[in-house]
């Protein structure tokens, strides 16, 4: 059993799917900059058609206010966790996807006896040089102000080259736009966190059942951090998505589908 108090869940929480506790559960973790319907929203109604899900948005995302303080793994960890118990999840599921892998990982290293199964879509352990470069440049773009230089930055960088390339210079002028439409007012607080968070040492202890969806054209985590992911949890499998950092953009059929079909042969 976990010797870890779980808070009062207070981040705000999207919930979704055949109603508490009815159904297999689902918590997920988002990535830095966006919230749950940013990360999830294209694959939500499929998630949920299938399992309850609990997504929680970090502060600064969706309606959680901003922190006035540096984030915390752990406690977005045990706040991941918390708002799936709230609503009624004794036991579930996590998918963390890029900066919520490692909130996810941590809420399964902390609270083991809740976790029957785990996905980790474009995420990392650790930040490595690559990350160590590009994080800065980030929090320092989102603090500026100039949201469309920050979202051309990131379009850059978050495209896998296929997608990039296919777009003629309008579509790529609306992704731009839209991309600065939806950056989250945490950005700079999520990307600090991306730059501390550290998970190898958690890795080890995993004993839920592990998927890691490795993003072939990513240029933010590299397929080098997803396959040392697999390699140190046990037991982990590893499957590849022709994608660069966004599959829900790129391909969210085909991402919805590795995540339930992995999750019904590990279903509590």
């Amino acid at each position: 059993m976990s010797i870890h108090t779980l808070p009062k869940a207070t981040f705000a929480r999207t919930v979704l799917g055949s109603g508490s506790g009815s159904g297999p559960g689902l918590a997920l973790a988002h990535g830095a900059g966006s919230s749950v319907a940013g990360t999830y929203g294209p694959i939500l109604e499929g998630l949920a058609a299938r399992h309850t899900v609990v997504g929680v948005d970090y502060p600064g995302s969706g309606d959680s206010p901003r922190s006035t303080t540096p984030l915390s793994l752990d406690d977005l960890a045990d706040q991941l966790v918390a708002g799936a118990v709230t609503e009624g999840l004794d036991t579930f599921a996590l998918s963390g996807y890029s900066l919520g892998g490692p909130v996810a990982i941590r809420a399964a290293a902390r609270h083991p006896e809740r976790v029957t199964a785990l996905v980790l879509t474009a995420t990392f352990p650790y930040r490595d040089n690559h990350l160590a470069l590009a994080l800065p440049i980030w929090r320092k773009l989102a603090e500026s102000g100039n949201r469309e230089v920050l979202a051309e930055y990131l379009t850059m960088m978050a495209l896998g080259a296929d997608a990039l390339e296919a777009m003629p210079a309008e579509q790529l002028q609306q992704a731009i736009g839209f991309t600065a439409a939806s950056v989250a007012d945490g950005t700079p607080e999520h990307a600090e966190l991306a730059l501390r968070a550290d998970v190898r040492d958690d890795l080890p202890h995993i004993k839920a059942p592990t998927l890691v969806i490795s993003t072939t054209q990513d240029r933010f985590t590299s397929t080098r951090l997803h396959h040392q992911l697999a390699d140190t949890i046990p037991g982990a499998r590893l499957v590849e998505i022709h994608t660069g950092h966004l599959p829900m953009v790129e391909r969210p059929k085909e991402w919805q589908k590795l995540i339930t079909t992995f999750l019904a042969q590990h279903s509590a």
